[in-house]
């Protein structure tokens, strides 16, 4: 059985260990901030700010994700089955590697009842699709839209650094047709266009 003198010195030892758990939470912050200082880890609490280098030199947080050494052609294209205006804002854009890149395309219904429509993408050449990442896409939904309503859309994308260094360029072809009617397949003349294959561009 415990004895009040032994609970005493319990809650003593307790008291000590609590106040020690204070304290170390207490200079846990300042530690970490000397810490991050001395040794340049927390690169992404600096941001823009340069980081210590060798020396005095400095250099600042880059994405090197980036390829800028090589540049391939994506080239866009629209196919309407049905009674669509449906067209890509620009014809073409010059990319790198993991650079993120927008390109609008345009809808418009000419008809006089409302009709709902989807798009279905396609890639030239095929090989390209496995690293062709859209991050947002008008392909993910279906849209409806009123008569004569006139609608921009974007495709948001990056092209994988690991796409085959002969692959110069890439068509990204939408086909966008009614929802309801029978799913067309895919432009087999943008696909097999030996010009756009990207081999030797």
């Amino acid at each position: 059985m415990a004895t009040p003198r032994h609970n005493l010195l319990m809650f003593k030892k307790l008291l000590v260990v609590a106040a020690g758990m204070f304290a170390f939470g207490y200079a846990l912050v300042p530690m970490y901030k000397a810490i991050c200082e001395f040794t340049g880890i927390n690169i992404l609490a600096l941001g823009e700010r340069e980081i210590p280098g060798s020396g005095s030199a400095r250099s600042k947080v880059t994405n090197t994700q980036v390829d800028a050494s090589r540049t391939i052609t994506v080239e866009f294209d629209a196919n309407a089955r049905g009674p669509w205006k449906f067209k890509p804002a620009q014809s073409s854009m010059q990319v790198h590697p993991g650079e993120m890149v927008t390109v609008m395309y345009e809808f418009e219904n000419v008809q006089d009842r409302v009709m709902s429509a989807q798009a279905i993408p396609s890639y030239a050449p095929r090989q390209a699709a496995a690293h062709f990442n859209k991050l947002e896409c008008f392909c993910f939904n279906q849209y409806t839209l009123a008569p004569g309503e006139k609608k921009q859309w974007p495709v948001v994308f990056v092209i994988d650094s690991k796409l085959a260094k002969d692959v110069t360029t890439i068509t990204l072809s939408y086909t966008f047709f009614e929802v309801g009617s029978k799913t067309p397949a895919a432009p087999t003349a943008a696909l097999d266009a030996p010009r756009k294959a990207g081999v030797g561009v």
